[in-house]
C-alpha cells in the first residue's frame, strides 16, 4: 500500500505540472529525451499506462513457470504421468513464447495474439492445478484490486471463470504443439550450465585411478572451468559405489561469451594412483598412492553449446588416448588429440550424456529438477558468471601449477618431482580443508601433483580451487614444497622436501594477488628450516620482488637470503580470483573500507569514477552498500553528499550500459531487499534540486544530464527510503517529504521553462495545482449506507447458498462497505436512535452473517482476490463494530453477553479461515498476499486480546465456553500472535480463581480441546515452549496460583508432547510405532483421570490392533474400558459409549456388550482361557442377574468350545525377542530401552529383525547381546539390538497338581513377565575330553512393565529389573538339560497317545537321538564330570544335586520306554530295521541305567490296555453294569501300582463313562459319581479334567435350555 501511495504521488505530481511538455521537448531535443530511461517512469501524457523495462505479463510468466515447476516435479514424484506431461507441454510452450515476446522481433498484432495465447494458457493451467483464478482487463492485464471496484472486481471473476470453463473444452480438442525455438529459449537467459551424465568409464587402469573432467578452449590452450572428480577404483566401479549410477556434474556460469567461443571441447584426464611404473613387477615393495599421469579423452562440445544438437538422452562415447610413455605431459597429450582427426582407442573411453541447460544454478534446480537436484556435483566456470546477484557471496581462488625447471643435484638422472600444494597462515598454522581439488569431491588440507618420471622440467597445468575464509586471506599464504620421489618404498620414505616456494594471498597494498602467472623463487633449506613459516615469510616470493628490493634475479652474488638459499630451480604457477569481497583494486578497496581512512574519502569518491566498470558491478551490492553508509553515517553534514550521489549516478549509468544491461535485476533487488537507508530520500532529493537548480552554471550540465538519465533509479532510491522511514517512525514527517517533492518538481519545472544554452528550451504549460477532493463523495455513500444496506444483509441472510444470485447481493454489501469510512460507521448506528435494542439485533444478525459467510464463502476457493478483497472490508468492519461494543455494550447496566459471545466467536472464526493461512501456501503466493494485504490473522488477533481485556468483570461469563476459541486462535503458527495471546489463558485462571478458588473448568475444557486441535493439525513445538514460558513467568508472579499454576502449565506441556509425538506418527506406515504413541497417550489420560479422553484412546489403539489382526490385543484393551464399568443399573455416561455399535442405557448393559465382543476377539486369537474366564463372570450375570438363560445357554455353548479347542487344537507358540534401542538418533518414547516383544505366528528372528530394521532403515544392527556402554548410547546413531529370549513358566495356582502338557503350553508363553536370555560362559582351562566341566551359564532375566500379551505386543524391560543377572553352575546346567529332555519325551509321547494320527518322524529323531550308543542317553560326559571322588570332594554342597541328577537319568528310562512302544506300533515296515535297531540300543542303556541308578516305573501300559479292550467290548454289548465292575478293579489296581498316576488315569475313564451314560440310567449316574468320589478321596484331590468340563457343559447348556438339570448328586 505504502509504495503503492509513493507512487501515485510522484505520478500525479508530474502528470499536474507537465502538461503537453513531452509533446514539446520531444520536438526540441528527440535524441536527448529518446536516450532517456526517466520518461518510461514519469514524464507521460495523462492516460497513458506505465511500461517498466520488463512487461507485466514477461513478469506473469516468470512467476507462473516457477509455480507450476513445483507441481511439475511433485508429479513427477507422485508418478502422475498423463498430468506430469500436461504441465510440462503447459511449461514449454510459455518459455517459447515469453522467449518470442522478450525477443521484441514480433510485428504489433501477431504480439496482440501472442499476448491473447499466452494468458489463455496461465489461466487455464491454472485451472487444471487447481490454482488461483487471475482477472484481467480487456487488455489481458492483470487487474489491480486496489483501482478496481468491487462490483467490477465481481463481473471479471465472473467472466474469467467463465473463459477458463470455455477454454477447458477448446485445449481437450486442440493437439499441443511442443516445436520449441531453442535459440530463443536460451535468448532470454544469461547465463548457461552444461549437465554431464557420467554412465561408465571403459578403460583398463589396473590401479585406483582419478577421472577428471572439465571445459576447455582448444584455441587458447586453457581451462575454462573447474574440474569435477570421480574416483575410479580399480575394480572398474566408482568407489563411492553408492554413486554407481549418479554420476551427474553440472558445469555453470557460463555466459554469451562462451557461447561465442569458436571451439569448446570436453576433456576427461585420468590420473594413476599407485605405483610409478605400472608394469613395474619387482618384489620389492614399491611406493604406492604416487599421482601418475595415465591418459586423456576428449570430445568438442561446441555444437551442444551453441545449441546445435539437443538430445539429453544421447549416450556419447569418447575414445581414450593413453600417455605415450607415462612421461608426456597430459596436455601435451589433450592438444595432441584435440588436433588428430581419430583416436585408435582399442574399444576404451567414456561414455556420457550431456544438456544444455538455461539459467544458473538456482533457476537449473527448479527448472530441471529430474537432471539436476542436490546430489549433483556443480564445477563452476574459472571466473565471474556475467551476472553476479546480491548474497552470491564467493571467495573463490584458482591455483595453477604450471610448470618448473629442477636441477638432479647430486642424482645421475632427473628428479621426480612431486609440488605440495597447501595453505598457512603467518603463523606457521596450516589452514584445513581449503583446498578443493574438483566438484564431487571433499576439500583437503594438501593437493599433492601428478609426478613426471625423471623429468626435468615437468609441465603440470593442473588447477585447484582455494577457498579460504575471508577473515583469514589476509593472514594466509600459499605453500609449495618439492620432494623427489623414489619407485621403492625404503628409499622414498628417506627422501626430504628438497625446496620451497610461497606467495601471499594479500599484497602490501591491502588489494588481493593480482590474476596471471607468477614466477616463484624456489627456496632451499635444511627441509626443518622449510617447515618453520617465520624462515621464509620475510623473504620474497616472486622474483618481480626480489628486483624491486633491488636484488638481481640472476647470478650467484645473491643467493643466500637469511638461512635460506636461492636455488637455480624454477617454478611458475597462475591465480585467478574470483571473489566478491576481495578486490584487486586499490581506488575501490578504498571505498569498500572507507572507515580506516576517512581523510581520503572525498578522493576515493572521485577515484570510483575511474575503476573499471567490470570490476565495480562485481561488488555492486557492498560499494552501494558504502556509499549509503557514507551518506547516513555524515547525516549531519552536507560534505560528501554530492560526492556520493554522483558515485550513485556513476554506479546506474554504468548499468544502463548495454555492456552490464543484465545486471538491472541486481539492482532492482538490491533495492527491494538490501537496500536499508532510512533517510537517504531526503539527502537524494535535496542533491539532485540542487542540481536542478544550478543548470545554467558551468560545469553543471554535464552532471545534471547524467542524473536525469539515472533519474528512474534515483527515484526509486528516495521511494524505497521513505517506505522504510514510515515503517520505522509511522509517517512522521510526511508533510515535509511531500513538500519536498513538490519543490523538486517545481525546479524542474523551472529548468525546462528557462532559455539557456546550457539547458534543454522547453516550453511548460500550464502550473502545478494540487487538490484532494472528497467532498461529494461522502455524501453519496452516506445515502446508500441508509437506504441500503440493511436491506442487503437481510437479503443474503435468507437467501440460500445455492442461490445464483448470492454473489451479487454479497458483492453489493461488500461494496458498500468498503466505501464507508470512520464517519459512516458512527453514523449508522446514529440512524438506529434511542432503540437500542435495534442496534442489537443490527450487529446480532450482521455478526452471524459474516461468521456464515466466512464459514461457507459464496465465492470459489480459487476466487483469491475476490476473497481476500472481501475479508480486507469484512476485517475493517469487525473491528468498527467492535469499538461500538466497547462504547454502548460493556458497562454493567447494557452489558449484552449474547453479542460479546458471538463477537468472539466472529473474531476467531475470522483467523482461522482456511484462505488466511498464510504456511498453507506456495511462498509466491504468501509473498504476494502479505505484500498486498498483511497478515490479516495479526490484526483481528490482537483486536480479539485487547477486547478480552476490556471485559473486566464480565470475563468470568464467558468461562469455559470462550476456552477453546481462544486456543484455536493461539494455535494459529504466527509468532507475534501467540506471544500477545497466550497471556489470555492466564487471566482466565486467574478470573475463574478469583470466584471460585480454582480453575477447574478452564483445565479441564482446555485439555479436552487441546486434544482435538493437535490431532487436527494444529500447535507445534515452538508453541509449547511459547505456553511454557509464558504462562509459567504469569503464574510465579502471582500469590496464589505460584504452585498450582505451574503445576497445571507442566500438565499441558507434558500432555503437548505426548499429542505432538501422536500426530507426528499417525499418519506413519508403521503401526507399531502408532500404537505406542497411543499407549503413551492414553496412559498420561489415566494418570491425570480424564476418563472420557482415556476412552477415546483406547478405542484408537483397539482399532489400530484390528487393522493388524492383533485380536488378542484388541480385546485386553477393550477390556480396559470394561474395568471402568460396573455391573450396575447405573445410567451410563455419554463419554462411556463413544462408539455407535453400543446401545446401553446402563452400565452393566454396555459392560456385558464389552465382553461378548472380548470374548470374540479372544477366540480370533486363540486365547480360550481368557475367554473362559471372562465367560464364567458373565454367566454368573445371566445366571444370578439377568436371569437370561437363553443367553447363558448360548454362553456355555461357547465355553464348552473353548475347553475343547484347548485339549485338541495345537497353538502356535510365538518366539519373544528383547530388543534394545541405542543411541540420540532414535524418538524419546524408545530411546536407550529395552523392550521385549511377541513374535507373529511362526515368526523366526531372521524375520522379525528385517521387518525391525525396515521400520529403521539407517539403525545398525549390533552384533553383540552385551549392554551398550555410554558411547554408543550417547552417540547421535541408531543402534538396535536384537536376540531371542525365553519366556519364564509363571503357573497359576489353581494347578497344584501335574496337568496334561496340552494345558501347561499355554502358560509357557502367555501370561508371562519374566524373561531369560542365557549365554555359555567358560571357566578355567578348557578340557578337551569333557567341555561340560567348565561350562557355566549366564542367565539375564528381564522383567516387562506388564504381562504379555497385554495391550501390545511388546513391553518395556522395567528399568530397575532390566538386567538381573544370576550364574548357573555345570551341575545345575546338566540337571535342567536332563529336566528339559525328559519332558519333552513325556510330551511327544502323551501327544501321540491322544492323536494316534500324529507323523512319526519328530518321535523316531527324537529317541534315536538318546538311545543312539554314539551319544548314550546325552548322560555320559555328566558322569565324567560329575560323577568322581574328585569332584565329589571339591564339592561336597552338590551331593543332594548329584542325587537329583542320577534321579532324572533313572526316570527317562521308563519315558524312552513307552516312546518306543508306541514308535513300534505306528512304525512302517520300510523302518522296521530302524526301530529294531533302536531297540537294541535301548535295552543296552537300560540295563546300564538301571543297574547305576535304579528302576522307575510309570502306570503300566499293559494292564490300561486289556481294561481298554474289555470295556470296549462291554459298552458295544451295552453291559454297563459289568464296565463299571470292570472300571473299579481297574482303578483299585492301578491305584495300588502308582497312586501318584491315579487321579489322572481314574478321571479319564470315568468322565466318558458318566458322560455317556448317565441319559441312559438313573441309578447308574448315582453308582459311578459315588466310586469317582471314592477315587478322588484317595487323595483328596478336587480338580475336574477339562475333557469333563467340556462335554459337562455342553449337557448342562442342553439342559438349562429345557429348564431341568442332570448334574450328579
Amino acid at each position: 500500500m505504502q509504495c503503492c501511495y509513493f507512487e501515485s504521488v510522484i505520478a500525479g505530481l508530474v502528470l499536474e505540472m507537465t502538461g503537453s511538455f513531452l509533446e514539446m521537448t520531444l520536438l526540441s531535443y528527440p535524441k536527448l529525451l529518446l536516450n532517456s530511461d526517466f520518461f518510461f517512469l514519469v514524464f507521460l501524457r495523462q492516460h497513458e499506462t506505465v511500461i517498466p523495462n520488463e512487461l507485466p505479463l514477461i513478469q506473469e510468466v516468470t512467476t507462473t513457470l516457477r509455480e507450476w515447476s513445483i507441481i511439475w516435479r511433485q508429479l513427477y514424484v507422485v508418478n502422475n504421468r498423463e498430468m506430469f506431461r500436461s504441465v510440462r507441454h503447459m511449461i514449454y510452450d510459455l518459455i517459447e513464447w515469453r522467449s518470442q515476446i522478450l525477443s521484441g522481433t514480433l510485428p504489433q498484432d501477431e504480439l496482440k495474439e501472442l499476448k491473447k495465447k499466452v494468458t489463455a494458457k496461465i489461466d487455464y493451467g491454472n485451472r487444471i492445478l487447481d490454482l488461483d483464478l487471475v482477472v484481467r482487463d480487456e487488455d489481458g492485464n492483470i487487474l489491480d484490486p486496489e483501482q478496481t471496484s468491487t462490483i467490477s472486481l465481481f463481473r471479471a471473476h465472473e467472466i474469467a471463470s467463465k473463459q477458463v470453463e470455455e477454454r477447458l473444452l477448446e485445449e481437450k480438442s486442440q493437439k499441443q504443439n511442443i516445436d520449441i525455438n531453442r535459440q530463443a529459449k536460451f535468448a532470454a537467459t544469461p547465463s548457461f550450465a552444461l549437465f554431464v551424465n557420467l554412465k561408465n568409464v571403459v578403460c583398463k587402469i589396473g590401479e585406483d585411478a582419478e577421472v577428471l573432467m572439465s571445459l576447455y578452449d582448444p584455441l587458447e590452450s586453457k581451462f575454462i572451468s573447474e574440474n569435477y572428480l570421480v574416483r575410479w577404483s580399480s575394480s572398474g566401479l566408482p568407489k563411492d559405489i553408492d554413486r554407481l549410477h549418479n554420476l551427474r556434474a553440472v558445469f555453470t556460469d557460463l555466459g554469451s561469451k562462451d557461447l561465442k567461443r569458436d571451439k569448446i571441447s570436453f576433456v576427461c584426464q585420468i590420473v594413476r594412483v599407485g605405483r610409478m611404473e605400472l608394469r613395474d613387477n619387482n618384489t620389492r615393495k614399491l611406493t604406492s598412492g604416487l599421482r601418475r599421469p595415465f591418459g586423456v579423452a576428449v570430445m568438442d562440445v561446441t555444437d551442444i553449446i551453441n545449441g546445435k544438437v539437443d538430445d539429453e538422452d544421447k549416450q556419447h562415447f569418447i575414445p581414450f588416448q593413453p600417455v605415450a610413455g607415462e612421461n608426456d605431459f597430459l596436455q601435451t597429450v589433450i592438444n595432441k588429440v584435440i588436433a588428430a582427426k581419430e583416436v585408435n582407442h582399442k574399444g576404451q573411453g567414456l561414455w556420457v550424456t550431456l544438456k544444455l541447460l538455461p539459467g544458473d544454478i538456482h533457476q537449473i534446480r527448479k527448472e530441471f529438477p529430474h537432471l539436476v537436484d542436490r546430489s549433483t556435483a556443480v564445477a563452476r566456470k574459472m571466473g565471474f558468471p556475467e551476472i553476479i546477484m546480491p548474497g552470491d557471496v564467493r571467495n573463490d581462488i584458482y591455483v595453477t601449477l604450471v610448470q618448473g625447471d629442477f636441477d638432479k643435484g647430486s642424482k645421475t638422472t632427473a628428479k621426480n618431482v612431486e609440488v605440495t600444494v597447501s595453505v598457512y597462515d603467518e603463523d606457521g598454522k596450516r589452514l584445513e580443508s581449503v583446498i578443493f581439488p574438483g566438484a564431487g569431491d571433499e576439500a583437503i588440507s594438501e593437493y599433492k601433483s601428478v609426478i613426471y618420471y625423471q623429468v626435468k622440467q615437468p609441465r603440470w597445468f593442473e588447477t585447484v580451487k582455494v577457498a579460504i575464509p575471508i577473515e583469514d586471506v589476509n593472514r594466509s599464504h600459499l605453500r609449495f614444497t618439492f620432494r623427489h620421489r623414489s619407485s621403492q618404498d625404503s628409499k622414498d620414505k628417506s627422501e626430504k622436501i628438497f625446496a620451497l616456494a610461497f606467495v601471499k594471498l594479500m599484497r602490501y597494498d591491502g588489494t588481493t594477488l593480482r590474476d596471471g602467472e607468477h614466477d616463484l623463487i624456489v627456496y632451499k633449506a635444511e627441509a626443518k628450516k622449510l617447515e618453520d613459516a617465520s624462515t621464509y615469510l620475510s623473504l620474497p616470493s616472486t622474483k618481480i620482488e626480489l628486483e624491486e628490493k633491488g636484488h638481481s634475479a640472476t647470478g650467484k652474488s645473491m643467493q643466500n637470503l637469511g638461512s635460506c638459499t636461492i636455488s637455480k630451480d624454477s617454478f611458475q604457477i597462475s591465480t585467478l580470483v574470483c571473489s566478491t569481497k576481495l578486490t584487486q583494486n586499490v581506488d575501490l578497496l578504498g571505498l569498500l573500507k572507507w572507515r580506516s581512512n576517512t581523510n581520503l574519502l572525498q578522493q576515493n569518491l572521485k577515484q570510483l569514477m575511474k575503476v573499471d566498470g567490470g570490476e565495480v558491478v562485481k561488488f555492486l551490492q557492498d560499494t552501494l552498500d558504502a556509499l549509503f553508509n557514507i551518506m547516513m553515517e555524515n547525516s549531519e553534514s552536507e560534505t560528501f553528499d554530492t560526492l556520493v550521489f554522483d558515485a550513485l549516478v556513476f554506479i546506474i549509468g554504468l548499468i544502463a550500459d548495454r555492456k552490464f544491461q543484465h545486471f538491472n535485476p541486481v539492482l532492482e533487488t538490491y533495492i527491494k531487499k538490501h537496500f536499508s537507508a532510512t533517510l537517504a530520500y531526503t539527502k537524494l532529493t535535496k542533491v539532485l534540486k540542487t542540481y536542478v537548480d544550478n543548470a545554467e552554471k558551468c560545469g553543471i550540465t554535464d552532471q545534471l544530464f547524467k542524473a536525469m538519465k539515472a533519474l528512474e533509479y534515483i527515484f526509486k532510491f528516495i521511494v524505497r527510503s521513505r517506505i522504510l522511514f514510515n515503517q520505522l517512525y509511522e509517517n512522521k514527517g510526511e508533510a515535509d517529504f511531500r513538500e519536498s517533492l513538490l519543490q523538486l518538481f517545481k525546479s524542474i519545472n523551472e529548468m525546462m521553462s528557462s532559455i539557456s544554452d546550457q539547458t534543454v528550451i522547453v516550453k511548460v504549460c500550464g502550473g502545478l495545482q494540487l487538490g484532494f477532493i472528497f467532498g461529494p463523495t461522502q455524501r453519496h455513500v452516506q445515502i446508500i449506507m441508509e437506504k441500503l444496506l440493511r436491506t442487503v444483509n437481510r437479503t443474503v441472510i435468507s437467501m440460500g447458498r445455492d442461490s445464483e444470485l448470492i454473489g451479487s447481493f454479497v458483492a453489493c454489501m461488500t461494496a458498500i462497505l468498503r466505501q464507508m469510512e470512520d464517519y459512516h460507521y458512527a453514523h449508522l448506528i446514529k440512524t438506529f436512535g434511542k432503540m437500542r435494542s435495534d442496534v442489537v439485533d443490527f450487529l446480532m444478525e450482521t455478526f452471524i452473517m459474516f461468521k456464515n459467510l466466512i464459514g461457507k464463502n459464496v465465492y470459489p476457493f480459487d476466487w483469491v482476490i475476490m476473497n481476500m478483497m472481501q475479508n480486507k472490508v469484512f476485517l475493517r468492519a469487525i473491528n468498527q463494530y467492535a469499538d461500538m461494543l466497547n462504547k454502548k455494550f460493556l458497562d454493567q447496566a447494557n452489558f449484552e453477553l449474547q453479542l460479546w459471545n458471538n463477537y468472539f466467536h466472529l473474531a476467531v472464526a475470522f483467523l482461522t479461515q482456511e484462505s488466511l493461512q498464510l504456511e498453507n501456501f506456495s511462498s509466491a503466493k504468501r509473498a504476494k498476499i502479505l505484500n498486498k494485504y498483511g497478515d490479516m490473522r495479526r490484526q483481528i488477533g490482537f483486536e480479539i486480546r485487547d477486547m478480552w481485556y476490556n471485559l473486566g468483570q464480565h470475563k468470568i461469563k464467558f468461562i469455559p465456553e470462550m476456552v477453546g476459541p481462544i486456543l484455536e486462535m493461539t494455535l494459529i503458527p504466527e509468532t507475534e500472535l501467540r506471544k500477545a495471546t497466550i497471556p489470555i489463558f492466564f487471566d482466565m485462571m486467574q478470573c475463574e480463581f478469583h470466584f471460585t478458588r480454582s480453575f477447574q473448568m478452564f483445565e479441564n475444557e482446555i485439555i479436552t480441546k487441546l486434544d482435538h486441535e493437535v490431532e487436527g493439525g494444529r500447535g507445534d513445538e515452538q508453541y509449547k515452549v511459547l505456553f511454557d514460558k509464558i504462562l509459567l513467568e504469569h503464574c510465579r508472579k502471582h500469590k496464589y496460583l505460584a504452585k498450582s499454576g505451574e503445576t497445571f502449565v507442566k500438565l499441558v506441556v507434558r500432555l503437548m508432547e505426548r499429542l505432538l509425538d501422536y500426530r507426528t506418527i499417525m499418519h506413519d506406515e508403521n503401526k507399531e510405532n502408532r500404537m505406542s504413541c497411543t499407549v503413551n497417550v492414553l496412559n498420561f489420560y489415566k494418570e491425570i483421570e480424564r476418563e472420557e479422553m482415556y476412552i477415546r484412546y483406547l478405542y484408537k489403539l483397539c482399532d489400530l490392533h484390528k487393522e493388524c489382526d492383533n485380536y488378542t490385543e484388541a480385546a485386553y484393551t477393550l477390556l480396559l474400558h470394561a474395568k471402568l464399568l460396573k455391573w450396575s443399573e447405573e445410567a451410563c455416561a455419554a463419554h462411556l459409549t463413544q462408539r455407535d455399535g453400543y446401545q446401553a442405557a446402563t452400565q452393566g448393559q454396555l459392560k456385558e456388550q464389552l465382553y461378548q465382543e472380548i470374548i470374540h476377539y479372544f477366540d480370533k486369537g486363540k486365547m480360550w482361557e481368557e475367554a473362559i474366564a471372562l465367560g464364567k463372570e458373565l454367566a454368573e450375570q445371566y445366571e444370578n442377574e439377568m436371569f437370561d438363560y437363553e443367553q447363558l445357554s448360548e454362553l456355555l455353548r461357547k465355553q464348552a468350545q473353548f475347553y475343547e479347542n484347548i485339549v485338541k487344537v495345537i497353538r502356535p507358540k510365538p518366539d519373544y525377542f528383547a530388543v534394545g534401542y541405542y543411541g540420540q538418533g532414535f524418538p524419546t518414547f524408545i530411546r536407550n530401552k529395552v523392550f521385549i516383544y511377541r513374535g507373529k505366528e511362526y515368526e523366526r528372528r531372521e524375520d522379525f529383525e528385517a521387518r525391525l530394521l525396515t521400520q529403521f532403515p539407517n539403525a545398525e544392527k549390533m552384533k553383540t547381546t552385551s549392554p551398550p556402554g555410554d558411547d554408543i548410547k550417547n552417540s547421535s546413531g541408531q543402534y538396535i539390538q536384537c536376540f531371542t529370549v525365553k519366556p519364564k513358566l509363571d503357573l497359576p495356582s489353581k494347578f497344584h497338581r501335574p496337568v496334561s502338557e496340552q494345558i501347561v503350553s499355554f502358560y509357557r508363553v502367555n501370561e508371562v513377565q519374566r524373561f531369560e536370555y542365557s549365554r555359555p560362559v567358560r571357566k578355567g582351562e578348557k578340557n578337551p575330553d569333557n567341555e561340560f566341566a567348565n561350562m557355566w551359564i549366564e542367565r539375564t532375566i528381564y522383567v516387562t512393565a506388564y504381562k504379555l500379551p497385554g495391550i501390545l505386543r511388546w513391553f518395556e524391560v522395567k528399568s530397575h529389573m532390566m538386567f538381573t543377572t544370576v550364574e548357573i553352575s555345570p551341575l545345575e546346567n546338566a540337571i535342567e538339560t536332563m529336566q528339559l529332555t525328559n519332558d519333552k519325551i513325556n510330551n511327544m509321547v502323551q501327544q501321540h497317545l491322544n492323536d494316534p494320527n500324529l507323523p512319526i518322524n519328530p518321535l523316531s529323531m527324537l529317541l534315536n537321538g538318546i538311545v543312539d550308543p554314539a551319544v548314550m542317553g546325552g548322560f555320559t560326559n555328566y558322569e565324567k564330570a560329575f560323577f568322581n571322588e574328585k569332584y565329589m570332594h571339591e564339592h561336597p554342597e552338590d551331593h543332594d544335586k548329584i542325587e537329583k541328577l542320577k534321579d532324572l537319568i533313572a526316570w527317562q528310562i521308563p519315558f524312552l520306554a513307552e516312546g518306543i512302544r508306541i514308535h513300534g506300533e505306528k512304525v512302517t515296515e520300510a523302518l522296521r530295521p530302524f526301530h529294531e535297531r533302536m531297540e537294541a540300543c535301548f535295552r543296552q542303556l537300560k540295563e546300564k541305567v538301571e543297574k547305576q541308578y535304579g528302576v522307575r516305573a510309570v502306570v503300566s501300559c499293559l494292564l490300561t490296555s486289556c481294561f481298554k479292550q474289555v470295556w470296549n467290548f462291554c459298552e458295544t454289548q451295552a453291559i454297563l453294569f459289568v464296565s463299571v465292575l470292570i472300571l473299579e478293579q481297574f482303578l483299585n489296581s492301578l491305584f495300588i501300582e502308582n497312586p501318584d498316576n491315579f487321579l489322572d488315569s481314574s478321571r479319564k475313564f470315568f468322565s466318558i463313562l458318566f458322560f455317556r451314560n448317565c441319559s441312559k440310567s438313573k441309578s447308574l449316574p448315582e453308582m459311578i459319581w459315588h466310586n469317582y468320589s471314592r477315587a478322588k478321596c484317595h487323595l483328596a484331590v478336587d480338580v475336574v479334567p477339562f475333557q469333563d468340563l467340556c462335554q459337562g457343559l455342553q449337557r448342562r447348556a442342553a439342559c438349562i435350555l429345557n429348564f431341568h438339570s442332570l448334574a450328579p448328586p
